[in-house]
C-alpha cells in the first residue's frame, strides 16, 4: 500500500495504481475523455491533468503512478482554467451538423463542455471539415467532424476486438482516424461489432440504425438471445419499441463488448413476420390425419382437374393456439411416432440461441425420454 494525499486528504491506495484510479477510489471525479477503464491508458486529451507537489507542470493523472508521500491537487483554479482551455481547443475543431439534436443521451464530451460553461454553437467550428456519414458500413455512422483524436476507437478495436481496423492518419490539425489504409471499414476487415461506437466519447461514431430514433423512455437490462454465452445489454425502449442496444459495464459476462448480432440484430423483435404465438395446422385441431387430407385432395383434383394443384385451404390453415395446446399436440405426435415406428425415427436439433442448461435438457429428452441418439446442434454446421 502507498500513502498519498489528494486535495489535502490522506488516503492509502494500492501500489501500482495511477493518480486517476486513486482519486476515483477516494470518490473524487477527475474529468477524462481519452481514458477508459477497459483500455490501456493513453494520456492524450490532457483533461485529467492535476497538480503534483514538486512537479513543474501539471501531469496527466491517467498515466502517472502513485508514489509514497505524493501530494495531489485535482481542482485548483489553475487546473480548472487549463481544462476549460483544452475543451475550447477541442471545440474549435468540432462541428455538430445537428442531425442528432435532441435525439439521444448527452455524450461524455458534451457533458464536460457544458460543465465548464462553454457555449456549444458559439465555440464550435463554423463549418464541417469532413463528410458526414462518410463510411458505407451498414451499422456504424461516421462523422469525423466530432472527433477529438482521443484514439479510444483505435484502442477498443485493437485491445478488445482484436481487429485493428482503426488507426490515426496525418499530423497536427489534420490528424484523424482512418480505417485500414484510408479505405472503408468493411474493406479494412471490420466485423461491425460496434466496439468503436461504444467507446467513442463524442458521437463521432454512432449507431446508424438509431440515427433520428430519439431518446429512450426507459432502459431494460436483458440477455442476448443469439447464443449461449449469456452477454447482457440494455435495450433502449421508446413508445414500446426497441430503438437501440447499448452495452454496459454492469454486464458481468461481456461488459461493453458485443458482437454484431447482439448490438445490431434487434430488428427481428418488431418484424411483421415474427411469430409471437404458437401455430398449428387446422386439421390437427380437428383430430384429422395428414393421410386423410391427402386423400381428400386427390378426390378434389379428380372432380376439379383445372385446379388440381390448388390445395384445400381450410385444413392446412395455420391457427393460433395456446402454448399448452401446441405442446400437447407435439407430445402426442412424438408418442405416436415412437410407438409405431421406433425411437430412431425421431431426431432432435438443438439451438445455439438456447442456454447450455436448455440444450442439456433437450439432450435428456432425446436420449432418456424418447430413447434415441439422433441429436445434433446447429452451431456445429
Amino acid at each position: 500500500m502507498v500513502n498519498i494525499k489528494i486535495n489535502g486528504k490522506d488516503i492509502q491506495v494500492k501500489d501500482g495504481m495511477t493518480v486517476l484510479q486513486a482519486a476515483q477510489e477516494a470518490g473524487i471525479t477527475i474529468p477524462t475523455l481519452c481514458d477508459h477503464r477497459d483500455l490501456e491508458a493513453f494520456g492524450g486529451c490532457r483533461l485529467c491533468v492535476v497538480d503534483v507537489k514538486g512537479w513543474r507542470t501539471p501531469m496527466a493523472s491517467c498515466t502517472m503512478p502513485v508514489n509514497e508521500g505524493m501530494e495531489v491537487e485535482t481542482h485548483s483554479p489553475a487546473i480548472e482554467k487549463s481544462r476549460k482551455t483544452i475543451l475550447e481547443l477541442f471545440m474549435s475543431n468540432y462541428h455538430d451538423s445537428g442531425y442528432q439534436d435532441g435525439q439521444k443521451e448527452e455524450t461524455q464530451f458534451m457533458h464536460w463542455v457544458k460543465h465548464y460553461g462553454l457555449d456549444v454553437k458559439a465555440s464550435m467550428s463554423p463549418k464541417p471539415r469532413h463528410i458526414v456519414n462518410s463510411d458505407a458500413n451498414p451499422f456504424v455512422f461516421v462523422d469525423l467532424n466530432k472527433c477529438i483524436q482521443c484514439t479510444r476507437c483505435v484502442r477498443a478495436c485493437a485491445d478488445i476486438q482484436g481487429r485493428f481496423v482503426w488507426s490515426m492518419a496525418e499530423r497536427g490539425f489534420d490528424t484523424h482516424p482512418v480505417a485500414g489504409a484510408d479505405t472503408d471499414m468493411l474493406d479494412a476487415r471490420c466485423e461491425s461489432c460496434g466496439a468503436c461506437v461504444a467507446y467513442c466519447p463524442t458521437g463521432a461514431l454512432d449507431n446508424k440504425m438509431s440515427i433520428g430514433a430519439g431518446k429512450p423512455d426507459k432502459l431494460v437490462m436483458t440477455t442476448c438471445t443469439y447464443c449461449g454465452v449469456g452477454c447482457q445489454f440494455e435495450l433502449n425502449i421508446k413508445d414500446g419499441k426497441v430503438i437501440r442496444v447499448t452495452s454496459t459495464e454492469k454486464a458481468p459476462v461481456n461488459g461493453n463488448h458485443l458482437c454484431v448480432k447482439g448490438r445490431y440484430g434487434y430488428d427481428f423483435i418488431h418484424h411483421p413476420d415474427r411469430l409471437v404465438k404458437p401455430k398449428v395446422r387446422r386439421y390437427l385441431l380437428e383430430g384429422k390425419r395428414k393421410e386423410d387430407i391427402r386423400e381428400q385432395r386427390v378426390e378434389h383434383s379428380k372432380t376439379n382437374p383445372l385446379i388440381s394443384n390448388s390445395p384445400i385451404s381450410s385444413p392446412w390453415d395455420w391457427v393460433d393456439v395456446t402454448w399448452d395446446k401446441a405442446l400437447d399436440i407435439v407430445a402426442d405426435k412424438f408418442a405416436d411416432t415412437r410407438s409405431k415406428f421406433g425411437a430412431d425415427t425421431l431426431g432432435f436439433l438443438t439451438s445455439a440461441k438456447c442456454l447450455n442448461e436448455e440444450n442439456y435438457l433437450m439432450n435428456k429428452l432425446a436420449r432418456q425420454v424418447i430413447g434415441t441418439n439422433n441429436i445434433d446442434h446447429c452451431a456445429r454446421l
